[in-house]
């Protein structure tokens, strides 16, 4: 099985969505679907998920100019989860070890 939950998203954005609704985001594997989502974040969190949203999202192009001549790449596409948890569970994204 491969790793469901990447990382966490820790923006502005979704800082205030966990204050207000109890809302926490992560970037996710993007072959991952909404009830993998829900288990990985129950197991690994040990909290409750009521609702999960996705966004898939795409990498944007990028365009290096050198001496040797023009580069273009892009950047990976990636998948986005919000999850909303039951009132009162909550999860410790910076834990101290």
């Amino acid at each position: 099985m491969h790793n469901i939950l990447v990382k966490p998203v820790i923006t502005e954005r979704v800082l205030h969505l966990t204050e207000e609704q109890n809302k926490y985001g992560f970037i996710v594997d993007k072959a991952a679907n909404k009830i993998d989502i829900k288990r990985a974040v129950e197991k690994k969190f040990n909290v409750t998920v009521v609702h999960v949203t996705t966004a898939n999202y795409m990498g944007k192009k990028k365009m290096i100019f050198r001496k040797s001549g023009r580069f273009e790449g892009k950047r990976p596409d990636y998948k986005k989860a919000y999850v909303v948890l039951k009132k009162g569970d909550k999860i410790d994204l910076f834990e101290t070890v």
